[in-house]
């Protein structure tokens, strides 16, 4: 899933018929009969072939005319990961979005500030969208503050005009607008009734690709100084850095989900946070294109293997060009990790978890040769 115009329609519809969790996230099915894009392992009855057009991104399924799916809820699937790593642009410019920077009102721009900011022209990032993603950059930034919203209306009691504000639109009546004209109804009628509320701040479950070794997570967190105790991750967010006074709590929940709850005094910086707590976590990793272009190398095969759940501790604030999944430190590593591109991070990380280094690779292939 490389690339958004290399789907391969026929697949997509085999893997929806099998209800494949493997591909949860990487696309998503549009059904011409009745205007709804669905996850391929939504549990609704299969279309006909015929009526049914495959993309690679929910922005690309809004952008055409769909709405997402009430029963499959696709702001629930992981993030489409499997092509991260492709364009280190469309990367950075996802976590830019992810954090605000085309939301009206929160400190955001247009997509030619956008473009400056990666230092590329606005034509060119527009390009790239439309080739990974399927989608403008603009269709993306209101995906996603639609998917957010949708979340927070099933799983917490906010006001609809708190939800509003927490997913970043720029005010209560641009909300009620786009919902209307996405799915025909005021975003009220999509709350559940009856639903439990939640006290002490906004709690979401956050999706990811299992499988997730939350113990390495953890402990290498805690090993840097973060605040973790009780398999609970904390943070204090001050005004200047986030956006709001307040916390933030990360504790692993059910497979394939993360509990966050964030407690802010401005519901604004909301969209910030939760894109930093992603960050850190690494939640968008996708352990299997990790696993497969890793294990080319027959040193790191075995070591995958063993570990496959590993994912890098990120910051909290990272403002680097270089996409965190391909930073090398050691520098002994150099030559060989080219061929682990884009994945030279995670390269080193199952080296480090083995208790290896380069140095102790390049003994190892001298070995050989020897021999």
């Amino acid at each position: 899933m490389e690339n958004a115009r290399d789907l391969d329609q026929e697949a997509c519809y085999r893997a929806v018929l099998t209800r494949d969790a493997r591909f949860d996230g990487r696309f998503f099915g549009c059904v011409k009969t009745t205007g709804i894009y669905c996850r391929p392992v939504c549990p609704a009855r299969t279309p006909k072939r015929e009526n049914m057009v495959f993309v690679a991104s929910a922005a690309a399924a809004e952008e055409a005319g769909f709405r997402a799916c009430l029963r499959c809820r696709p702001e629930t699937a992981p993030d489409m990961g499997a092509w991260r790593g492709t364009s280190n642009t469309v990367s950075r410019a996802l976590a830019l979005i992810e954090a605000g920077a085309l939301d009206s009102g929160a400190g955001g721009g247009d997509v030619d500030s956008l473009a400056g900011r990666l230092g590329v022209g606005e034509r060119h990032l527009r390009r790239l969208f439309r080739q990974h993603l399927g989608a403008a950059p603009v269709s993306v930034a209101q995906t996603r503050r639609v998917l957010l919203a949708k979340a927070l209306i099933h799983q917490t009691d906010l006001s609809m005009a708190q939800v509003a504000l927490a997913s970043g639109f720029g005010s209560v009546r641009r909300f009620n607008e786009t919902f209307q004209a996405l799915y025909g109804r005021p975003p009220s009628t999509l709350r559940r009734r009856g639903e439990k509320a939640h006290a002490g701040g906004v709690r979401l479950s956050l999706p990811y690709r299992p499988p997730y070794d939350w113990e390495a997570m953890l402990a290498a967190l805690a090993a840097r100084g973060d605040t973790v105790g009780d398999r609970k991750w904390s943070r204090v967010l001050t005004p200047g850095l986030d956006g709001a006074g307040g916390s933030v709590f990360v504790e692993p929940a059910e497979a394939g989900r993360v509990s966050v709850c964030v407690e802010v005094d401005d519901l604004k910086a909301l969209p910030g946070v939760l894109a930093r707590v992603r960050r850190v976590f690494d939640l968008s990793a996708d352990p299997e294109a990790i696993a497969r272009d890793l294990s080319t190398d027959p040193a790191l095969k075995p070591l995958v293997a063993a570990r496959p759940g590993l994912r890098l501790p990120g910051t909290w604030i990272d403002d680097g060009a270089e996409p965190p999944n391909d930073r090398l430190e050691d520098a002994t590593l150099a030559a060989r990790a080219e061929s682990w591109r884009p994945w030279r991070a995670y390269g080193a990380l199952h080296l480090a978890a083995a208790g290896m280094t380069g140095a102790d690779l390049m003994e190892t292939n001298d070995a050989k040769r020897a021999a």
